[in-house]
């Protein structure tokens, strides 16, 4: 995205432009020039709003759509950019500036053999808009001998003695079940699923059960999803690995299997193992919404690492957080694979009063009414608690510094700070809810309604 880089020239000529504008609001090509001004400074967010007023009366202005879709561009949408740009390259008359942002956005997506097809043929249209930087990226005419990337593939495959792919920390997390205030039973199914096969395997052996599988958990962000995977590691002394989206994103077509595929096999090296997959809907959103190869080779790529087509996953742990699991492929709730979708809830009043109670711990307090506190913050999570804290940190902290001497924090300053703050929760649970209502095959959000009461 590009930056805002107005000098006072610029700053003039936009200034005037907009004075003409008032004069003669129906002036086409004004509008557009001033867009244009707009857009070449960095101003994303202003072009956008012209190249739309103008589009209002020009709704088939080739010029002005691609304008639109550059400004999406410079803000990051992306999405928004490429269904623009795709309708203009259908058309032979577009010109060769709709083809190389078709390229850049191609390429952004991991589409990178097509993004290749799309840059060469807006160099064929006009030889001018070429970019030298990009066509390297790109891999065009680079040596099979000397370059990784070659027109848009990686040269050599990977395999399973690929050591290009970056390992992640193993990390052995301190915290433990006692260290999460309340979901009590999220816990008990954690235990069940995760925990009592390590601790009594004899147990599970008995009954033909193997240690292994997955946990999806889902819920309103901010609800100790994360901090739970890192306490079920700490439950049974195993590695933790965090994996986020741009540890296994990359451009190149083949690089983010491989980067899942290093992964599981790190995590089949040191068991037992705890495979914690945040956001993994951005991995494994539903084939049926996607466009696009690459994301779907990366989806099937994931089913069959969590199956274990190649390699054993016993001892392997696995863990996902979700705020949209309407996204995530259906396949991945298959038996083994995330065979357990637990809702994690906003804490309930006894669950707020104990995270109170763990984020005070060893700060400067008189004696504090955690079940009032408790009360009084309805529908908040534990990020909403966390801050209600800080707030009121801060206000003693200021306070302080006014008075040179520092006071504890009271029961009335949290209430204080609580009722500066609106849960967080409510934007989430309103898109839930339609989802529960009328998308609920299965039963999978059968804990979202009755949480809502509508069951």
């Amino acid at each position: 995205m590009a930056s805002s880089d107005q000098g006072p020239g610029n700053q003039e000529q936009i200034q005037s432009l907009r004075e003409a504008l008032r004069q003669s609001p129906g002036n086409i090509p004004l509008r557009q020039h001033l867009a244009d001004t707009l857009s070449q400074n960095g101003l994303g967010a202003e072009a956008e709003k012209e190249y739309r007023e103008a589009l209002a009366l020009a709704p088939d202005n080739q010029d002005l759509k691609l304008g639109l879709a550059r400004a999406f561009f410079q803000q990051g949408k992306n999405s928004h950019a490429l269904v623009i740009v795709e309708d203009l390259v259908k058309h032979g008359t577009a010109p060769a500036r709709a083809f190389l942002l078709h390229a850049r956005l191609l390429a952004g997506i991991g589409e990178v053999e097509q993004a290749v097809a799309a840059y060469r043929r807006a160099v064929e249209k006009d030889s001018a808009v070429a970019d030298t930087e990009f066509a390297g990226r790109l891999g065009i005419n680079a040596s099979e001998e000397k370059s990784e990337v070659v027109e848009g593939r990686v040269r050599n495959a990977w395999g399973e003695d690929d050591q290009t792919a970056v390992e992640q920390e193993i990390e052995r997390p301190k915290i433990k079940f006692a260290d999460v205030g309340g979901m009590d039973a999220l816990k008990e199914e954690i235990r069940l699923k995760i925990i009592y096969p390590l601790t009594h395997p004899e147990m599970y052996r008995a009954y033909g059960k193997r240690m292994g599988g997955g946990i999806l958990m889902y819920g309103p962000p901010g609800c100790g999803k994360t901090y739970l995977a890192r306490a079920t590691a700490g439950e049974i002394q195993a590695g933790f690995i965090a994996v986020g989206i741009n540890d296994v994103l990359e451009m190149w077509i083949g690089n983010s299997e491989r980067n899942l595929h290093a992964l599981f096999e790190q995590a089949r090296s040191n068991p037992p193992c705890v495979l914690f997959f945040d956001e993994v809907d951005a991995l494994g959103a539903s084939r049926a919404d996607m466009r696009h190869h690459a994301g779907r080779q990366l989806i099937n790529q994931f089913l069959a690492e969590m199956d274990g087509v190649k390699s054993s996953n016993e001892g392997v742990l696995i863990l996902a957080a979700t705020n949209a699991p309407w996204h995530l492929d259906s396949a991945f709730r298959r038996p083994g694979r995330f065979d357990r979708v637990l809702f994690v809830p906003p804490p309930d009043t006894t669950a707020r009063a104990a995270v109170l109670r763990l984020i005070c711990r060893g700060k400067p307090a008189e004696e504090l009414d955690f079940d009032h506190l408790g009360k009084k913050t309805e529908g908040f999570s534990g990020a909403d608690l966390k801050a209600v804290v800080d707030i009121a940190i801060e206000s003693k902290l200021r306070q302080a510094m006014k008075e040179g001497v520092p006071r504890p924090l009271g029961t009335k300053d949290l209430l204080a700070a609580a009722a500066t703050l609106k849960p967080t929760t409510k934007e989430w649970f309103a898109a839930a809810r339609n989802y529960a209502l009328y998308s609920n095959q299965g039963g999978v959000y059968d804990d979202v309604l009755a949480y809502l009461k509508l069951k």
